[in-house]
């Protein structure tokens, strides 16, 4: 082969590559889709993981809702069925105590609401108690530890310098002996403090004077009982032999001084059920639970009428 056919043939196979080229050039710019189309690809396969990953937590969140639907519906079923002692006395249920009980857990729902049951599991996992979120008896004692230690636990009599005698006017009972009047000065002072405060609350709808004290036709929030003396509590004793150590105790707080009684509604101090049901439904009763402590009192939970100042809790 001559060299001029040689290089004819170079000539002819250069231009031959340069137009493979230009229209794979070509091709690579009309459909330029292609590489980002992997991407999307991609995209699409992070993005169903993702949606993979929120469906399982959704799942888990209505495991999670479902456990707390049950937990409700037995906290339904107990709040009137769980059978407990307590002063010598079966117990039937703990629905009286539920004002109490979310004042404690720090919630706001219904006792019947998976709100209450999550509430109570995080209670309970923080007292280091099976997290069920059931008020089941193990969790009730609890409770029940946790409010008798705030009280006074203490009966020592205070000495007679330490008491004032109260005006007649905040008891609820007007004909009241001069001697049953008496009251631990600073309890007096804490009492008074914490009654300007409920007052001025107009969700409690209290009969007030012009100058904002309670009038003299408004019954809540007085006094029934202070100090007591030994002979005294061996009256009421006498009175109510059948009454049990949960209701009138031999050695009792009032000797204190730092112990008041106050009328929340119903029979003053009648501890049968009905009554105390009535009792710890009324707004004072509630408005106690949630402010008493501010001031310094704190409930005896069997008795809605009960609260005993211990100043430093």
């Amino acid at each position: 082969m001559t060299r001029k056919n040689i290089f004819y043939q170079t000539v002819v196979g250069v231009v031959l590559g340069g137009v493979v080229l230009y229209f794979a050039i070509v091709e690579l710019n009309v459909y330029g889709q292609k590489p980002s189309g992997e991407k999307i690809s991609v995209h699409q396969s992070e993005s169903q993981s993702l949606t993979t990953s929120d469906n399982t937590e959704n799942n888990s969140t209505a495991v999670y809702s479902a456990a707390f639907v049950r937990a409700a519906a037995e906290n339904t079923r107990l709040k009137d069925s769980l059978r407990w002692d307590f002063g010598g006395k079966l117990q039937s249920g703990w629905s009286i105590y539920s004002a109490l009980i979310n004042q404690t857990v720090k919630t706001a729902g219904s006792v019947g609401s998976p709100e209450f049951a999550r509430a109570i599991s995080v209670w309970q996992a923080r007292s280091q108690l099976s997290p069920t979120g059931v008020i089941d008896r193990e969790t009730l004692e609890a409770f029940i530890k946790i409010w008798q230690s705030q009280r006074l636990n203490r009966s020592t009599f205070t000495s007679p310098d330490k008491l004032y005698s109260a005006p007649i006017s905040d008891f609820y009972d007007l004909t009241r002996n001069a001697e049953l009047l008496k009251c631990e000065r600073r309890t007096y002072a804490a009492y008074r403090q914490m009654l300007q405060a409920a007052a001025k609350d107009p969700s409690l709808s209290l009969k007030l004077t012009k100058t904002g004290e309670l009038a003299s036709e408004e019954k809540f929030l007085r006094i029934i009982s202070a100090f007591r003396s030994r002979e005294y509590q061996d009256q009421l004793r006498k009175k109510e032999p059948n009454a049990g150590r949960a209701q009138l105790a031999k050695h009792s707080p009032h000797f204190t001084g730092h112990a008041i009684d106050i009328y929340v509604g119903g029979d003053p101090v009648s501890t049968k059920d009905a009554n105390r049901t009535l009792q710890v439904q009324t707004p004072v009763y509630k408005w106690l639970v949630k402010n008493a402590h501010r001031f310094g009192f704190y409930p005896y939970f069997y008795e809605p009428w009960h609260w005993e100042f211990v100043p430093g809790k």
